[in-house]
């Protein structure tokens, strides 16, 4: 485990952003809790990703359930197809996800099948992490949690929130006006039975996903806007480094529309959350790499003291989930494409033959005739529903015909765009990378940008006598009525205080002194600068949520 991962596990649990569960009981592997400031920093991280993709986007937003039925996880593909290749110690018997132990011996083991991983495993001299010992062959995993629901129902916790978007497709492409293209988003927890989750919020059981599920028509342009000047920076499968514009990897057929418009989207929100965008890359997955529905996947990496994670995935889904759904339910999940202007087609059609069906089914003749003029084409003989009985139709009892019709539109099953980001592993990035030790004494900070910072600010009398002590708690209880969440430090020396609030990641410290009693003003700090300002208190909210809000810099206050 690296050193940087140390420290920030201890900040982590020491300070409360985050620890194991269940520790008084020996811990569960793949769990752990968000403590007072990780809950906080969570939820900061969530608002602004809506902020920034609900919001400006004007992506719905839904909320379905963690269970769902076999027969969904069926037609998705998970029941069968969502597993990772395990290998077993002979000797102490700990299982390991086998492409992880291959991590360090060569690049991109996803990409390898079981034969693969064996040869790999063999030619590298891999053993077990734990007692040295033989590992066994690979073999397939399946990472989805069975459960029970009623008496004998068999069901699944959710491994991504995508499937309770695409089953309400029909419901959701009504509200939307049946206008496409369309965003769905969904916040919420996945489950996956992790082989060997042992590095913290990075692989977890448990998880926090914010998805998005993009509709659109595979035959509609889709501009980049904005988006086409972005500079992203790839890896593609084939190995080549690119620094680009988003609309030029379009022009060169390296990115679909709708990919580079995300990718970009993303960019801009990791710079938002304080990600080093020189430490950022987008990868697209090897074609064995490929899940199950994917036609085309980026993963969004960042790297960290372990090395390249992933933080976002961006698949193109194409037709799959919808196609798949319609054939598992039998119910229509297709979208309308609009024409400019009414086509005039020829149809295939069925017309009755009264000569044939008179003598045959006389006095029913005619009803058979209307339903057989009302039917969709098809060959050979034809059976109805008669007076509640099935009647059979000869093929010589009709003909076909073509007839010209004008159509407004044709019905088509929408391709899906699926942005997929991990919130936890999103957490840890920010992290790490917003942390560093100030040169002279070596204390430890947290960069953290204040939008997402779980405090802050810091309110400290000079002394904890009064009137300062009264006068600093009279401003915690303003800013706390403006919505600013801030804490009130009376303990210690103030350079201890503002180290304190560093290593939690409070942006701006406010200082009560014996000025403050003379002209009503406060010292302001700034974090990472530690330089400081005089503002007056009956100006210090507005200034302070301008500064959180980035409207306002400190040099400017």
């Amino acid at each position: 485990m690296s050193e940087l991962r140390v420290k920030i596990g201890e900040i982590a649990k020491r300070r409360g952003f985050y620890w194991k569960s269940y520790e008084i009981y020996g811990g569960l592997g793949g769990f752990y809790d968000y403590g007072p400031l990780g809950s906080v920093l969570k939820d900061n991280i969530i608002q602004l990703w809506k902020e920034h993709f609900v919001l400006k986007d004007g992506l719905l937003l839904i909320d379905s359930p963690n269970i769902g039925p076999e027969l969904m996880y069926k037609a998705s593909g998970h029941a069968e197809k969502f597993t990772d290749y395990m290998v077993k110690c002979k000797k102490c018997g700990h299982a390991f996800r086998a492409d992880e132990l291959l991590k360090s011996c060569m690049e991109n083991p996803e990409k390898l099948d079981e034969k693969g991983l064996w040869k790999a495993i063999k030619e590298n001299n891999v053993r077990c992490p734990d007692c040295g010992g033989e590992l066994g062959y690979p073999e397939r995993f399946h990472l989805m949690f069975t459960t029970q629901v009623g008496l004998n129902k068999k069901a699944f916790l959710r491994p991504e929130t995508a499937q309770g978007i695409f089953i309400n497709f029909p419901i959701l492409y009504r509200l939307n006006r049946e206008k496409l293209p369309m965003g769905v988003a969904q916040i919420g927890k996945g489950f996956r039975n992790e082989i060997s989750p042992r590095q913290g919020l990075l692989r977890l059981r448990e998880f926090n996903m914010a998805e998005i599920e993009f509709f659109i028509d595979p035959q509609a342009d889709f501009p980049l806007g904005e988006e086409e000047n972005v500079i992203l920076p790839l890896l593609t499968r084939e190995g080549k480094e690119l620094k680009i514009k988003a609309g030029e990897a379009v022009e060169l057929g390296i990115l679909s529309s709708p990919i580079a418009y995300f990718m970009a989207r993303s960019l801009k929100f990791l710079r938002a959350l304080g990600i080093d965008e020189n430490k950022l890359r987008f990868r697209q997955h090897f074609k064995e790499e490929l899940a199950h529905y994917s036609r085309d996947t980026w993963d969004c990496e960042v790297l960290l003291s372990q090395g390249w994670v992933e933080v976002i995935g961006i698949a193109d889904r194409g037709d799959y989930d919808l196609k798949r759904h319609m054939h598992y339910s039998g119910r229509d999940l297709t979208a309308l494409r609009r024409f400019k202007e009414p086509k005039r087609i020829k149809i295939k059609k069925l017309r009755a033959k009264m000569d044939v069906l008179g003598p045959l089914f006389k006095g029913e003749a005619k009803k058979i005739a209307e339903i057989i003029d009302n039917m969709d084409y098809r060959e050979g003989d034809i059976e109805i529903e008669l007076n509640g009985k099935r009647v059979k139709v000869p093929e010589n009892a009709y003909e076909i015909v073509f007839e010209e019709e004008s159509i407004g539109g044709e019905r088509f099953i929408p391709h899906v765009i699926e942005p997929s980001f991990g919130i936890d592993r999103l957490i840890y990035a920010v992290l790490e990378h917003s942390y560093y030790e100030r040169a002279e004494r070596g204390y430890k900070v947290l960069k953290l940008k204040p939008r997402i910072a779980p405090i802050k600010a810091g309110v400290f009398p000079l002394m904890s006598k009064e009137p300062l002590a009264k006068v600093a708690r009279n401003i915690v209880t303003l800013l706390r009525n403006r919505g600013v969440n801030c804490y009130y430090d009376d303990s210690g020396s103030i350079g201890r205080r503002y180290a304190r609030a560093d290593e939690i990641g409070v942006p701006f410290c406010i200082t009560v002194d014996h000025t403050t009693l003379e002209d009503s003003t406060v010292t302001i700090r700034e974090r990472d600068s530690m330089e400081q300002t005089r503002v007056k208190i009956e100006e210090l909210g507005d200034k302070l949520i301008n500064l959180i809000e980035g409207n306002l810099k400190f040099e400017e206050v």
